[in-house]
């Protein structure tokens, strides 16, 4: 399994917005950002550390304009905290290994699936289609397509 870091060379090449959200834990403005209605398969990863989040059969469509998923593909590489600077107490998430703020976990999502919604920027995210897991390192995740081709 590869180890993920903090890449400074890629904190360094972040657009200002990624920069923003990634770094100074903001929020991207919904419908207005590169994965909300994406329906592409494949897997997010962090834009630091590429380190895998979250996978295209896990998404779906909150209405929320931001990218929505019911868990992560790796539970380990999403930490939950406490937040409090909004005036509400909400769970946000971060990439384990880039410590990026990737946005925030609610209740509210298909009681089927958990009943979790993970609301993230999609500046937090990469997207590596279906046919380029193999390429880009991440082929060990082809098969969580097969299987849900299976059931």
């Amino acid at each position: 399994m590869p180890t993920y870091k903090r890449n400074p060379d890629a904190v360094s090449r972040l657009s200002p917005e990624q920069y923003r959200v990634t770094q100074t834990s903001g929020t991207e403005r919904p419908f207005h950002n590169a994965y909300w209605d994406n329906r592409e398969p494949g897997i997010y990863v962090d834009v630091v550390s590429g380190e895998p989040l979250f996978a295209s059969i896990h998404k779906f469509d909150s209405h929320t304009g931001w990218p929505s998923f019911t868990k992560p593909i790796e539970s380990e590489n999403v930490v939950e905290n406490i937040d409090v600077s909004h005036g509400t107490t909400e769970t946000e998430v971060r990439s384990r290994h880039g410590d990026s703020h990737l946005g925030h976990v609610f209740p509210d999502g298909p009681l089927a699936e958990g009943g979790l919604r993970y609301c993230i920027n999609s500046a937090s995210l990469r997207f590596i289609h279906f046919d380029e897991l193999e390429n880009e390192g991440y082929g060990i995740y082809r098969k969580i397509f097969q299987t849900q081709n299976k059931e």
